[in-house]
């Protein structure tokens, strides 16, 4: 009888437990979603010091998410897209310290899940090699930004995000022909029905880019 008491309670703890690891991992995926959502808000429908100061809370409640959820990839990618983000906006070199906060983040996203948002850390990370300074100020390297672009791009060769990313990368290089390829990549990307506000505002920022560029292609 006793035996059979211990193996009930047993198994209860195990179902209790499983219970709670998946409670623990939906807390930690409403916590990203809401980052996302906040962020796609701040970059997309606000500017100036209101959009720097949408940031700086979101920041702030990032390092909330972090240190409760400190095995979620997603969290610690928003976290270091928001911060990257915020670093680009602020601008000046009191944004370097940002940039490499960013980069820490991204870096344990990946750790934890290579493949986290389908290539988006990549995204992040590869664009932070090309746009900070190099040694002795900064940790740029455009063959390590190139490295994490093209990653992203084999994790998801269609989207409108890595080909959009990939496509800035080579314009900073001065290939602009190869930039209006991956720019007519993103445009022709598939949809994302969860996320129209970013996808609309991306489409915009690629509209933008290819009207830059135009002039170096004629």
């Amino acid at each position: 009888m006793n035996r059979q008491f211990r193996k009930v309670v047993q198994a209860g703890a195990l179902v209790w437990m499983l219970a709670l690891g998946q409670s623990v991992l939906a807390d930690g995926a409403d916590a990203a979603l809401t980052l996302q959502q906040q962020w796609e808000k701040a970059r997309y429908q606000m500017e100036g010091d209101a959009q720097l100061q949408a940031y700086e809370q979101l920041m702030a409640q990032a390092e909330k998410d972090k240190a409760a959820y400190p095995d979620s990839a997603d969290v610690f990618a928003w976290s270091g897209i928001i911060k990257a983000t915020y670093a680009g906006a602020k601008g000046g070199l009191g944004a370097l310290k940002y940039a490499k906060s960013s980069k820490s983040d991204l870096e344990t996203a990946l750790g934890l899940n290579e493949a986290v948002m389908d290539g988006g850390a990549h995204n992040t990370l590869g664009t932070l090699y090309y746009k900070v300074p190099g040694w002795p100020v900064g940790f740029g390297d455009s063959d390590k930004a190139k490295e994490q672009l093209q990653r992203s791009l084999a994790l998801n060769p269609k989207g409108i995000d890595s080909n959009y990313f990939y496509g800035e990368f080579l314009r900073d290089q001065g290939d602009y022909q190869g930039a209006w390829q991956y720019y007519e990549k993103a445009l022709a990307a598939p949809p994302r029905p969860a996320r129209p506000l970013a996808d609309s505002g991306r489409r915009g920022e690629v509209e933008d880019a290819m009207e830059a560029i135009r002039t170096e292609l004629d």
